[in-house]
């Protein structure tokens, strides 16, 4: 069953690595070596916030300082947070973005347990506190991101001279995708999880087509029915959550008041389950035939949540619907189930935006993107989930690509991995990524079906961290 997967991997594998490395020892130290600590302040423009102990690592809490428009380097800079989780400059370094925010707990991603690597995570632009002061929201794109990734990797470069690879989850997964596109020649491979591709804004009966096939036809049903229900109860339920918003002293000012914020949780419902949860779930739904108010109300609550449109929800998640109204657009379904209750329909990113940033969405960015990696990818690899919303617009690879796949989980949502993926399909992504990183071991280059991470699972740095935001984001 395996002949081919054999064939193909260890004539690559046996030409393509020149050696192989074994796991190494966990951060060890020369003691007649500079310190890393000190190797990594001594570039300019680097400082330290924190160093946190953790077992075979340095993990460090850094500032990196760039420029608010690397077009124009002299118009001003803002202090953009990383950081490092150090285990040897000898050993492969993942750079890992989650397109968002960034966490200070030592994390470490597949691609680095795969490759027992370093991890260096940078924050995306605009989040706080990376945001520059005055923020001028026209620097906020994909690229200036991009330039953010290769001027730091350009400096750890010095330091990690070893092999690199770019990574993330959802809009991380997406990131990755966008540096290899503008910086092709700084990493070594990309590893992009669940990374949406919304090529065409206005077309996106690709989601429709998605919610009326995926699981059963009873759990769709029993969730449809459930959110229908949400809207039939609309003036009880509102009520509740406009006495709930005063309690919390929480504002609808940004999407235009209590009844479009109410709308908007209720309208997310079906796809906040689906992409964090699934069929065995669907058991737990209410009967919307027989369900209580508050069972309604709780249940929205749980897999929507009702703080999400309020102003106070909206506002950390400020920089990615400016970018979903600008660039990277967002989905539209007809719901077809909710005719004559909805009154607004799925409202667009820019609805989520305050009034008073200026929007301009500029439809050839991502076309922009797609084609390029459908001819253009080297060493990609795109791991979707086969229940996952946001992989129903996926990235592709044709002819023009090189060495790069796109692969998905069965059963998997947006927590999709490659330890998820078939067996066979498990050991090609493994394999090519020790080969990819130079650390593919003698018995994987003999026989890729024998490849597996090389550091040993660690439930401390390993736990999954699966964005559930309750909201309509990737």
């Amino acid at each position: 069953m395996r002949t081919t997967l054999r064939w193909l991997l260890s004539l690559v594998v046996l030409i393509g690595t020149l050696s192989a490395a074994g796991t190494a020892t966990a951060a060890g130290r020369d003691s007649t070596a500079p310190d890393i600590k000190d190797r990594i302040l001594a570039i300019p423009g680097m400082s330290l916030v924190e160093e946190q102990p953790h077992p075979g690592y340095r993990f460090f809490v850094l500032t990196y300082t760039q420029p608010v428009d690397h077009r124009r380097p002299s118009k001003g800079t803002f202090r953009q947070r990383l950081t490092l989780l150090h285990k040897d400059t000898t050993r492969p370094t993942v750079f890992f973005t989650s397109g968002y925010g960034l966490s200070t707990t030592p994390r470490r991603s597949e691609p680095t347990r795969i490759v027992d690597g370093n991890q260096v995570s940078l924050e995306y632009r605009f989040f706080t506190p990376s945001r520059p002061q005055p923020a001028d929201w026209s620097k906020l794109d994909i690229w200036q991101a991009a330039s953010d990734q290769h001027r730091l990797f350009a400096a750890l470069k010095k330091v990690y001279d070893r092999k690199w690879v770019a990574t993330g989850g959802s809009k991380g997964g997406m990131t990755a995708t966008y540096y290899e596109r503008f910086y092709p020649r700084d990493m070594d491979a990309v590893v992009a999880y669940v990374a949406p591709n919304d090529v065409v804004d206005k077309e996106d009966s690709a989601y429709d087509r998605f919610f009326a096939t995926v699981g059963t036809q009873e759990c769709r049903d029993r969730l449809n029915a459930l959110q229908r229900e949400a809207l039939v109860r609309r003036e009880p339920l509102r009520k509740r959550y406009q006495e709930w918003a005063a309690a919390e002293g929480a504002t609808f000012h940004t999407v235009g008041g209590v009844d479009k914020a109410y709308e908007a949780v209720v309208l997310d419902f079906v796809w906040a389950f689906r992409q964090y949860w699934g069929e065995q779930d669907c058991a737990s739904i209410p009967d919307a035939a027989t369900a209580t108010d508050d069972a309604v109300y709780e249940t929205i609550d749980a897999y929507s949540g009702w703080s999400a449109y309020t102003d106070q929800g909206l506002e950390p998640y400020t920089p990615y619907y400016y970018q979903a109204a600008t660039e990277l657009g967002s989905p539209s379904l007809r719901l077809r189930h909710l005719e004559g209750l909805s009154r607004y329909g799925y409202q667009p990113a820019r609805a989520f935006v305050p009034d008073d940033i200026p929007v301009r969405f500029k439809p050839w960015v991502m076309r922009d993107v797609d084609t390029w990696v459908r001819h253009n990818a080297h060493r990609m690899l795109f791991v979707n989930g086969e229940h996952d919303p946001w992989s129903a617009e996926p990235f592709r690879v044709d002819r023009g690509a090189k060495d790069s796949y796109v692969l998905t989980a069965p059963g998997a949502n947006h927590g999709a991995n490659i330890a998820g993926l078939t067996e066979r399909e498990r050991d090609l992504a493994t394999a090519k990524l020790l080969e990819w990183t130079g650390v593919a071991p003698a018995a994987v280059r003999a026989d890729p079906e024998r490849a597996e991470p090389l550091a040993r699972y660690d439930a401390r740095l390993d736990k999954r961290d699966v964005r559930r935001e309750l909201t309509l984001r990737p």
